[in-house]
């Protein structure tokens, strides 16, 4: 039995229809338990909050002990980067539609709920992408990806020409209309959709996944996370990369996007019971067989 929890903050997906009474009966529910809320900053200032403290994610990191997260994936995403840094466990209640790392259902979430604030949980870290963009031997952006990086062609360009290093040593060029490198975790997200394999989220790797390579010999690769990965722009108008969709950096030729692991990870708390398969069943709907 892990300790209780006695602050907790909650983030909403504030643009959601009707989301506010959902958090409502989060928020009395969480009292009602014993716990102190906070209500994070946006969500507060955007629902008209005025009940409880509102912090930003760096005081939620500073005064609070759980993240109570709901929405879809995005939401989730946005603030995992920001908490990541302070080791604030979440967890997420799912308004969205698939809901990979929001795994509780919005029908289930004070059955669920309960038995985790009270110190009856199964926990997990996420591995996270750290990396930058290098131009004449200086780093002029920096970012932080639970899910994935892009690099990837302009809206208006063709196909980008990449070249692909691991460490020290080349692996290939390919023209393509860009390159996903994904975590475990977001393995099952763009990754998944151009074609990439899904990996367990214990697996130190990282997927290469082309999209829409020119070359079909093209194809995805696993790589060992121990390396940095580094992706030089050859050739190609308006490049850019982005970290889990929102840190977005416009490219020149010859500019290099390095990354790697980081030595953050996310704290997903989960109900006792929680598998990463039934999850994949579910959401992936593998109904046959024997569950």
């Amino acid at each position: 039995m892990s300790t209780r929890f006695r602050h907790a903050a909650v983030v909403g997906k504030y643009q959601a229809q009707g989301i506010r009474p959902m958090l409502e009966s989060i928020v009395q529910f969480l009292e009602r338990e014993g716990l102190e809320v906070s209500l994070e900053r946006d969500t507060a200032l955007n629902t008209d909050w005025t009940d409880n403290d509102a912090l930003t994610p760096a005081e939620m990191g500073q005064r609070c002990d759980i993240a109570v997260v709901v929405g879809g994936d995005g939401t989730m995403l946005g603030i995992a980067r920001e908490l990541a840094p302070h080791n604030l466990p979440l967890v997420g209640i799912n308004q969205g539609r698939l809901g990979f790392i929001t795994d509780v259902r919005a029908s289930d979430w004070a059955d669920a709920l309960g038995p985790i604030i009270r110190g009856d949980y199964e926990e997990e870290r996420r591995a996270m992408i750290e990396g930058g963009v290098w131009r004449d031997g200086e780093c002029i952006f920096e970012g932080l990806a639970l899910n994935d990086v892009v690099v990837g062609r302009g809206a208006t360009s063709s196909m980008v020409e990449l070249r692909v290093d691991v460490g020290a040593e080349f692996v290939a060029n390919l023209r393509a209309d860009g390159l996903i490198v994904a975590s475990p975790t977001g393995s099952t997200a763009y990754a998944l959709s151009a074609g990439g394999p899904i990996l367990h989220p214990a697996i130190a790797g990282l997927v290469l996944v082309p999209i829409a390579s020119h070359t079909l010999s093209n194809r995805p690769i696993v790589l060992p996370d121990s390396q940095e990965v580094q992706i030089t722009i050859v050739n190609g108008k308006d490049s850019s990369a982005s970290f889990d969709m929102h840190s977005l950096a416009s490219l020149l030729h010859g500019d290099q996007v390095r990354m790697k692991r980081s030595a953050t990870t996310v704290r997903f708390l989960h109900p006792r019971g929680w598998s990463y398969y039934a999850t994949l069943r579910r959401k992936l709907r593998w109904y046959e067989g024997v569950v």
